[in-house]
């Protein structure tokens, strides 16, 4: 568990502190202080928010729009939520810090499996949407007189993780009570530190169960009880706790996971650029300060002081004042992260600076300053941008991921 363990922890370190302080408490509702009389805290372009001011909900993910960085959740029932109510679906949009883990690794939407069962945290719709629920004589009115989830205003999503992240994170494994592969259920109690939480709970296993063992694939004959793995489900809460749809046997297997999906993770964000916003622009000396996101793998930024000898090139109409220096380009980005024209269309220059900064829920702690040849007119502060540190080719992506030609 440890590797899985480290590469979480070098990824995401601020979002589940339990640190709140009372001020912010106070401020707004939360999961732990469910006062109806506060709001929801709403976040505020430029700033990060406070810890522990999303609010849980999980459900299986049926619908992605990728490039976009939307996704669609079947809430997961449970005790709060009227029978007529069940099972209805959220549609969110991630925030541009909004960060995605699958098997404990940074992750983009799309390597997730649709009907992979999530853990999300997530902000109400903002000021000027019209909300589906409202208060009326203290109690939840439906405005649009059509059934939907109790939750279906929460449409800003800070994170969102399957289960194996989820667990993995919190040191969490599950232990193997009983297999009964004629009935194919599973019976597994979540352990920690090698003591037990909670009740067992008896999932299914199917023919299409994916077994990971070792180096390799498994099949539903080498589930053993005594075992500890960790389980993506499917058609959580339908009929139960879920049918398991991949699962681990053991810490090699585990490992490997993740470490694919941390390589591919790096490679995602090679071809795209980091993302972050900007937080200040000094016109006269042409120096931009940028805070790059959560959700990043701290080990791509020591790419930021690789030493390329030759000059930036196209596009960046001067560039580098020191080509012996660090230096990058800056491409401007939408809300979802999609850039204009990369390839075409990015400045930059010099690294004059790379700082740590506090960090906060969708905050990396890494900010730098840029010194570019000349500005484009998205380096405004709280507009969001992609650095590409010189040791990256920028290439062209698939073109569903660019605006260009879509405005």
């Amino acid at each position: 568990m440890r590797s899985i363990a480290i590469v979480i922890a070098t990824t995401c370190v601020a979002v589940f502190g339990s640190v709140v302080h009372a001020e912010e408490k106070s401020a707004f509702r939360t999961d732990e202080n469910s006062d109806e009389s506060l709001p929801w805290f709403q976040p505020v372009p430029g700033q990060f928010p406070p810890e522990n001011s999303a609010h849980y909900i999980s459900g299986e993910l049926i619908g992605v729009d990728f490039p976009e960085r939307k996704l669609t959740l079947r809430v997961d029932r449970d005790d709060s939520q009227p029978r007529a109510l069940m099972d209805y679906p959220v549609d969110a949009t991630m925030l541009p810090y909004g960060s995605v883990y699958y098997n404990g690794a940074p992750a983009a939407l799309q390597d997730i499996p649709l009907g992979t069962h999530l853990h999300g945290w997530f902000y109400e719709r903002p000021e000027g949407e019209e909300k589906h629920w409202t208060l009326r004589n203290g109690k939840p009115h439906n405005v649009n007189d059509q059934r939907a989830s109790p939750e279906v205003d929460f449409t800003r999503c800070l994170r969102v993780e399957d289960d194996f992240s989820y667990y993995a994170r919190q040191n969490q494994v599950w232990k193997i009570d009983q297999v009964d592969l004629e009935k194919n259920k599973l019976t597994a109690t979540l352990q920690q530190e090698d003591r037990s939480i909670g009740d067992p709970k008896l999932f299914d296993l199917t023919s299409s169960t994916v077994v990971y063992r070792g180096d390799g694939f498994g099949t539903l004959q080498s589930i053993e009880p005594g075992q500890t793995v960790q389980l993506n489900v499917t058609w959580a809460t339908l009929y139960g706790p879920g049918r398991v749809f991949h699962i681990w046997l053991d810490e090699e297997s585990r490992t490997l996971a993740s470490e694919r999906q941390l390589q591919r993770h790096r490679n995602h964000v090679r071809e795209r650029g980091v993302p972050g916003w900007v937080d200040a622009v000094d016109d006269k000396e042409q120096i931009v300060t940028i805070t790059f996101f959560d959700g990043i793998d701290l080990t791509l930024f020591e790419d930021f002081g690789i030493i390329v000898p030759e000059p930036l090139g196209w596009p960046t109409s001067g560039g580098a004042k020191d080509d012996l220096a660090p230096k990058g380009t800056i491409a401007v980005a939408r809300e979802c992260l999609m850039t204009y024209d990369p390839v075409n269309d990015r400045k930059g220059g010099n690294i004059l600076a790379t700082n740590r900064v506090p960090i906060r829920p969708g905050c990396s702690g890494v900010q730098i300053q840029v010194q570019c040849g000349m500005l484009l007119e998205g380096y405004r502060p709280t507009k969001i941008v992609r650095f590409f540190p010189a040791s990256w080719p920028v290439i062209a992506i698939p073109r569903e991921e660019q605006f260009h030609g879509r405005e």
